[in-house]
């Protein structure tokens, strides 16, 4: 079993554990966040925060898998398997968008990005606990559309990495590099119509 799997996650303090380190690695970083900063943060002692992470790599990963997981399982909850394709992949992009275009998630981009070269796990986790669990969670809707009908595709996981980069179109690059910081809903909604008629031009029965 690895690290990342015996993480005991209940207890009272876990959670006070998660928000202090979810705060100081937005203000800082993933190199620069101190443990006794998070420590501070979360009002817990150091020995009970290695009680639960034992590695400050694994608490960052932690925090990100946390947050992705909940987004994705939302999402998922929230989506009628039974609708046509046009109106499930235009609800999911209009949650995931936004959320992919949220000041905490560039800022785990921007950290995940700078520490690649020193510790690559820390992107390959995030990568498995966000973008990976996302796709994975499209590409069965699109599987069962297909089944139905109502989609021709063949590698239901490509296409659904296929579906999020059009959702991406102009907004996420302009996150990223801080162009821009706030975007309306008419903004976002205009690329995720287009993003929806594309797709289905591509992959509609």
């Amino acid at each position: 079993m690895n690290q990342a799997a015996s993480i005991v996650r209940t207890g009272r303090k876990f959670d006070q554990v998660i928000e202090g380190a979810r705060k100081v690695f937005l203000v800082d970083g993933f190199e620069g966040a101190s443990v006794d900063d998070i420590a501070r943060a979360a009002g817990v002692s150091k020995a009970t925060l290695y009680s639960y992470f034992p590695d400050k790599r694994l608490l960052f990963v932690e925090i990100a898998r946390a947050e992705c997981q909940r987004m994705a399982e939302r999402t998922v909850d929230m989506i009628d398997q039974s609708r046509a394709p046009e109106e499930v992949l235009t609800f999911a992009a209009r949650q995931f968008v936004p959320f992919m275009l949220s000041d905490f998630a560039i800022r785990m981009f921007r950290i995940c990005a700078a520490e690649s070269d020193r510790f690559p796990e820390l992107g390959a986790n995030f990568y498995a606990s966000g973008p990976e669990m996302g796709r994975d969670r499209i590409a069965e809707y699109l599987e069962t559309a297909t089944a139905r009908g109502e989609l021709k595709i063949d590698d239901y996981q490509f296409a659904a990495d296929q579906f999020s980069e059009l959702c991406k179109s102009k907004l996420w690059i302009r996150a990223v590099f801080g162009i821009q910081t706030e975007f309306s809903q008419n903004e976002i909604h205009a690329v995720i119509d287009e993003a929806v008629k594309t797709f289905m031009a591509r992959y509609g029965a």
